[in-house]
Formats: C-alpha cells, structure tokens, sequence
C-alpha cells in the first residue's frame, strides 16, 4: 500500500468470538478527469448561485439548512448537529452473518470497493481470516452500518489481503430477464468457429496496465493544439473493420475471416446464402430493361429535329 495512503475509519470484523481490528482504506482513487470550466464570453468565470424560490432573493451558503420532504412541499428541518447525530449512531464493527462461495455473487451487485488492512494487534486474526478465505474459496457475507445508512458487504481475500465491497440491495440491481430478449438458435458449425475465435485472442488473466485512457489521451492532445493557437478540427473515429447495421453479411463467413485476419467481404452480394441473407432483396433486370427501352426515344424526339432545321 502506498506510504501516503490514510485510513477513513477503524473497524473491527467479527466472526463468532473472533474480532479482527482494521482499518479501512478506499480501494480507488479519482481520475484526473478533464473538466471544461464554465466561463462567459470574455473568459471571466461565472458564479453559481441559490435562489430561494418564493421571494428570488439570493441565498448564501451559511443560511442554508438540510430538510427531508414528508409530504408535497412540506419538509422537516435538521442542524448541522442533529445531522451529526445521526451519523455517530453507525457501527464500527463489520457483524459477519455466513460464509459463501465467491463465485455465487454476481458482479452486478458490486458497489464500492475498500482495503482492508489489519490494525494495533489484528495482524494474527487478520491473517487468519485471510488464508482460510483463500483455502475454502469462500467469502464473508456482512451487515455494516457507516453514516446513517447500513450496507451488505463482501469480504474476501486475495493474495495480499483482505477486501471489502459493498454489495447493492436486490431492489437495487435490474435483471436481463426483464428486458424479453429473444433467444435466436445458434447452429454447431457457428458454435465451433466462435469458440475457435474465442481462444484465438484468449488471455490467461486480466492485466489493467495494458489499457490506457485513450479518448483522454485525445482529447488533452487537441487541447495542446488548442494552446499552441491551432485550430481544432472534428475528426470522426477510425472504423475498425466491422461491419455496420445496414449491411448484410454471413455469420459463417465472418467468424472465418475473423479467425484468418481478415475483413469479412464488404459487398453484401458477395456473402454465401444463410439464415442472415435469406431475406436479402433479390434483383429485378428485366424492370431495369425496360426504363433503359423507353428512355431512348425520349432522348432526341422527331419533333425537336425539324424545329432546330
């Protein structure tokens, strides 16, 4: 852990008898995002403002009080201190309830994530917990109460330590099954070539440090530009070789030039018959050969030859 990180809280896990003092560290820190400030016309910044709604007189910061709406425009009113208040009922301890396999909890219930690192006389216990995390392949369902709001909370353990992600509650997270997604049948021969193209670009573990921001990159790149009294253009994305909703291809051919390293065939005509082209509009020449008939005689009439002698 870095030398500069600093703890947000000192907790205690238990389990049965077990108490495991720790300190809890946030496990992400905030990106350098590009922010665009909001100025006027002659680059002078701009203030923001409250206004209170009935009387439009501007409200400063200091009179300012929290209030929770119980009915249509109707609030009750908190301080400063009964809001405080509130927040010091959350516990520091962390209660374990059971012990699950790790993968029975789908990601979708991930919410923030935290360090965990042991405190004063914790290093035994948090070691403990640790390994037999490790061992069992399991991880620590929690109930954690922290500033007026209680959490469900994960912890499981890698090979440095133990971390703790709050979970959301189910009336939180949307299911697929809702949406009525069609179940399309999928033939063998497709099966097989995308499983070969699966394991063509397979890697054995996820590595973060091979991604890099770049639309970030891009965009500070053309801010340069900008600095330097240059006129930005709009570019649009390179394409990359896929092909677009309006055309039509083979699926079979696709997962073959995708295994080979190649672009599938960008004219449509040039796909093999299937399932995806069946219902491709099939051409008419003899409609075509019949407006190339009439438009001869339309082109120089009898009539006008006579006028011009």
């Amino acid at each position: 852990m870095a030398t500069n990180a600093r703890s947000i809280a000192s907790l205690s896990l238990s389990f049965g008898l077990v108490n495991v003092p720790v300190k809890l560290y946030s496990a992400t820190e905030p990106g350098s995002e590009i922010r665009f400030n909001l100025l006027d016309k002659d680059g002078s910044r701009v203030k923001q403002q409250y206004i209170n709604e009935r009387t439009r007189a501007v409200v400063e910061r200091k009179d300012m009080v929290k209030g929770y709406e119980v009915e249509d425009n109707r609030f009750v009113l908190f301080t400063p201190q009964e809001l405080k208040n509130l927040e010091e009922g959350s516990s520091h301890v962390i209660q374990i309830v059971s012990f699950v396999p790790v993968a029975s909890i789908d990601p979708l219930y991930y919410d923030k994530s935290y360090l965990l690192a042991p405190d004063k006389r914790g290093d035994k216990p948090y070691a403990l917990l640790a390994e037999a995390l490790r061992q069992s392949g399991r991880c620590a369902l929690a109930k954690w109460a922290w500033k007026a709001k209680q959490y469900v909370a994960q912890i499981r353990a890698n090979e440095d330590g133990l971390i703790l992600q709050q979970l959301r509650y189910a009336e939180e997270v949307r299911s697929l099954a809702d949406l009525d997604i069609p179940q399309a049948e999928v033939s063998k021969p497709e099966l097989q070539l995308a499983l070969q193209l699966v394991e063509q670009i397979a890697a054995d573990e996820f590595d973060p440090t091979q991604f890099e921001d770049e639309e970030k990159a891009r965009v500070l790149a053309a801010i340069e530009e900008k600095v330097k009294g240059k006129q930005i253009v709009a570019s649009a994305h390179e394409e990359d070789g896929t092909p677009g909703s309006g055309q039509v291809i083979d699926l079979m051919d696709a997962l073959r030039a995708s295994l080979g390293g190649k672009k599938p065939a960008k004219e449509a005509k040039e796909a093999k018959p299937s399932n995806v082209t069946a219902l491709k509009p099939k051409p008419a020449p003899a409609r075509k050969a019949a407006k190339r008939v009439n438009a001869e005689p339309e082109a120089a009439p009898a009539p006008r030859r006579r006028a011009q002698k």
